[in-house]
């Protein structure tokens, strides 16, 4: 009995020290801006987690505050009028920004001060001079900036990653090709908050390029290792001007790297939304028709072959674990959602914007 006394103790001392572990206080999250409608989907995401909590949301359209109020019945305490009214009364750990666009560099700027992280939903900014701005306030206030694609949660983007990347399966990458949109905006229901800024050039830095054209342009960054494309031509239409007199609807992009050709084609018209890609390599192909399906085919193989790649776990299983790790210094943000591979997408969307006005091939 004597000899066992000591391994029991042991035994409840490290099962005390994996408990604390597990144990971790939730990360104070707070929103900056209803108008973009993807907080439609993640306020709900917050709610009932363990490692995050809503502290609070800073907007000042009453309409948009009883609207969020009301669907998710959130208590009126939670609503600030500023950022620095949200900071003098709460403990904020991380922003995740709903505004426009145009807004992201003043928000990084406000928290940089503040040494508050900031996410916010793709592009970074709407043009280089706003990525340089955020930049240099990250850089002077300490802070992490991350960019949060829908695409950087899904299976097959990872698992096509690992193949073509990592494992070098179809040798090295010769052509890549996105396709990224849906039927356009107000066609599928956006609201007129989100309407009126996504639809201004100024606000969002332009159309379809901005809204979807950074989906191919990240991926196709983080694929080729950071690489920035040597030249950018770019051809961009309005198809339903009755509809979207301000901003491009459609537009083909091309990319031209030392060994690759990257092709993004961002549209608000296709007949059903999609975010696919296709990889061309030396020795064979890799698509992604769907976010957790991979069609793999090899030079030697008679047929393609499908796979289901298992759901991301841990950090990388969605946007509010992926913070809410930043945040913990659990990991450093990199790849798809970190500032130094969307820098270079602004620099890829700008580009495309001087090359679809010039008609000239662009070197960023």
């Amino acid at each position: 009995m004597n000899r066992l006394f000591p391994l029991v103790l042991l035994v409840i001392g490290l099962a005390g020290q994996a408990s604390a572990q597990e144990i971790k206080p939730p990360v104070r999250v707070a929103i900056v801006g209803l108008a973009h409608d993807h907080a439609l989907g993640f306020i709900p995401r917050m709610q009932g987690r363990a490692d995050v909590q809503l502290a609070g949301i800073v907007e000042t359209n009453q309409a948009l505050i009883a609207r969020y109020a009301q669907r998710f019945h959130l208590n009126s305490n939670l609503f600030y009028p500023s950022l620095e009214a949200l900071f003098a009364k709460t403990n904020v750990q991380a922003v995740a920004t709903f505004t426009s666009t145009f807004d992201h560099q003043q928000v990084v700027e406000t928290c940089a001060a503040h040494h508050v992280d900031v996410m916010m939903e793709k592009p970074l900014a709407v043009n280089r001079q706003h990525a340089r701005a955020i930049e240099a306030a990250a850089k002077k206030g300490g802070i992490q900036v991350i960019v949060n694609y829908e695409t950087s949660w899904y299976p097959g983007t990872s698992a096509a990653y690992a193949l073509v990347h990592d494992e070098h399966r179809i040798g090295d990458i010769r052509r890549m090709v996105f396709h990224d949109g849906h039927r356009g905006p107000q066609e599928i229901g956006c609201s007129t908050n989100f309407l009126a800024w996504l639809t201004d050039p100024a606000l969002n830095g332009g159309g379809a390029i901005n809204d979807f054209g950074c989906y191919g342009a990240d991926i196709a960054t983080w694929f080729l290792d950071g690489q920035k494309p040597v030249s950018v031509f770019a051809v961009a239409r309005q198809l339903k001007p009755e509809i979207y007199p301000k901003v491009e609807d459609d537009a083909t992009i091309v990319l031209t790297y030392p060994g690759a050709v990257v092709i993004l084609e961002p549209s608000w018209n296709w007949p059903f939304g999609c975010k696919d890609m296709e990889i061309y390599g030396q020795t064979g192909t890799v698509f992604l028709p769907q976010p957790d399906l991979l069609r793999v085919q090899t030079a030697n193989a008679a047929s393609p072959a499908d796979t289901v790649p298992p759901p991301l776990t841990g950090a990388s299983a969605d946007p509010l674990s992926y913070l809410a790790a930043v945040v913990r210094k659990e990991i450093k943000p990199s790849g798809l959602a970190s500032l130094e591979v969307n820098l270079i997408v602004v620099e890829i969307l700008d580009a495309a914007h001087e090359s679809a006005r010039t008609g000239k091939q662009i070197k960023p």
